[in-house]
């Protein structure tokens, strides 16, 4: 740890000092450090959909639109759109003083080829939303969208996961092998400069960003510190300006609150909605019989894991529709803690104890993002083992643990999704039986289908009056929650730690996925 640490010391600026005083104005230069954890399997945008790729990519990349704490829409890289009035044409009219890192002009040549053919091949929920639109240039700064049938959630659709690529260097390539992924070219604020694995990636400052006199930084590190302890001194010693989701473990989150230069906010992640699961392969027995998965929701005590596990940063979930969004529905089946009911259930299946206690043996894919993650994995073994099912945890990297999932070669697997700002944007993806897409991440993984959800979850896309959706998704929470589709556990509710030299860093509702064209550090 003591050599992590002292490099750290060696590479963060004498200048970059860490008191108390706040400077009335933005100070321009400096290096944010940042912690990053686990390292990411890649950073290019749309093909790298974790959490810790995502914090990377949006600093590069950037989309049509940005969305306020409301989750309104806000001009980006478009500085206009309109929507026809039946809501079948989105028009957008993107800046013309825009250019990518290689000094190519930005037009909207690049957006038709993003949404017409590159979201469409590599990105598994963008493919839901606009495999049926038509993408069309109108001129060189002008394209449209135009559906079938209204579709009321577009206009949430052009945020965090829909940065635009360039298509000179993309189209007519092999999108996943393309040498441009492991040097990323975008048009934000900041350029790829270096990536040394396992210990830090540097973007620095882009001189020809669009948005004059942004950004304040000249530079960004993302260190890779493999320890949780050793992450925690990093911000407690104030080597390191900042750690967010699974940075850090929520037990030094509570200890490092407390100091009078730490900043802690949970703003920033209207957005996602995350919400944590267990993904159950229904092709596999048992986890294919419906009384085996209600068996694990009883079994399973969530108020623990809440409070316990996740340090009460998180709420009990109780279906797939996040509690924040307008479509909640709280009536649907519930799955008190209920040792006795998951035994019955079990016992019902013919699953009888053997002469050892056990009943059968499953295997857990852990999330290999930290302590915290192999806590809930424990407590997921211990509270099983319980009700006679004999769990064995199987550890992986963030690589493996995507090749995985996304090929279906798992029992079960600790699971986390950013659910959106609408059903048909977040939710869809991961019941809908035609999104099931081997070898694609963040689909439905889980092999469930049920005729009826697709049916609702295509009625709910199509209908434009709110309250008939909301009708339609409290309709599909119910059946959903009663298949036990997949084990619900918590909410997330992910802190953000930082220096209180820091300024601007959270200031929308992507939280630290914003571009950060605007952070800056005080002296």
């Amino acid at each position: 740890m003591r050599r992590i640490l002292v490099t750290l010391i060696t590479a963060c600026s004498l200048a970059m000092s860490f008191g108390a005083a706040q400077a009335a104005d933005p100070t321009r230069g400096g290096a944010l450090q940042s912690l990053l954890w686990p390292e990411p399997p890649g950073i290019m945008a749309g093909q790298f959909l974790q959490s810790p790729a995502l914090l990377v990519s949006t600093k590069m990349f950037e989309s049509l639109l940005m969305y306020d704490f409301e989750l309104q829409p806000k001009a980006h890289l478009a500085e206009s759109w309109k929507i026809s009035p039946d809501g079948r044409t989105y028009s957008f009219k993107l800046r013309e003083d825009v250019k990518w890192h290689d000094g190519k002009p930005f037009t909207a040549d690049d957006v038709v080829f993003t949404f017409a053919e590159y979201l469409i091949e590599v990105h598994p929920r963008m493919k839901i939303v606009f495999q049926d639109v038509q993408v069309a240039k109108v001129d060189d700064y002008n394209v449209e969208f135009r559906l079938k049938e209204p579709f009321g959630p577009l206009i949430r659709s052009f945020g965090i996961g829909t940065e635009i690529v360039p298509a000179h260097l993309y189209k007519g390539t092999d999108f996943r092998k393309n040498p441009n992924n492991a040097k990323p070219v975008g048009t934000g604020p900041f350029k790829f400069k270096e990536w040394r694995r396992g210990e830090y990636l540097h973007l620095t400052k882009n001189e020809s960003y669009w948005r004059k006199g942004l950004p304040y930084l000249d530079e960004i590190y993302y260190r890779l510190v493999p320890d949780a302890a050793s992450r925690a001194i990093a911000i407690e010693s104030q080597q390191l300006h900042v750690g967010t989701q699974n940075d850090l473990e929520l037990l030094d989150v509570n200890r490092l609150s407390k100091m009078p230069f730490i900043e802690v906010t949970t703003k920033g992640w209207e957005w996602g909605s995350p919400i944590v699961w267990l993904e159950m392969n229904h092709r596999r027995k048992p986890f294919d019989d419906k009384r085996f998965r209600k068996a694990v929701m009883h079994a399973l005590d969530r108020n623990f894991i809440r409070d316990t596990v996740f340090q009460t940063y998180a709420k009990v979930a109780t279906g797939p529709v996040h509690s924040s969004s307008p479509f909640y529905e709280p009536n649907v089946p519930a799955y008190d803690f209920d040792p006795a009911k998951a035994e019955a259930l079990l016992d019902e299946m013919g699953l009888k104890r053997g002469a050892n206690g056990v009943r059968t043996s499953i295997k857990l894919l852990g999330l290999p993002y930290g302590e915290m993650w192999n806590r809930a994995a424990e407590y997921t073994r211990q509270a099983l083992r319980q009700v006679g099912v004999e769990v064995t945890l199987e550890p992986s990297d963030a690589a493996g643990w995507s090749d995985r999932t996304r090929n279906w070669d798992f029992d079960m697997t600790m699971y986390f999704l950013t659910t959106l700002s609408d059903p048909a944007l977040g939710v869809s993806r991961t019941f809908m039986s035609d999104n099931r897409r081997q070898g694609v991440l963040f689909t439905n993984h889980s092999g469930y289908a049920n005729p009826k959800v697709d049916e609702l979850f295509q009625q709910a896309a199509r209908e434009i009056d709110e309250a008939k959706r909301k009708q339609l998704y409290s309709e599909v929470q119910k059946i959903l929650v009663d298949d036990v589709a997949v084990a619900w556990l918590v909410e997330l509710v992910w802190p953000t730690v930082y220096n209180k030299k820091v300024h601007n860093l959270v200031i929308d509702s992507s939280g630290p996925n914003s571009t950060f064209a605007e952070t800056w550090i005080a002296k």
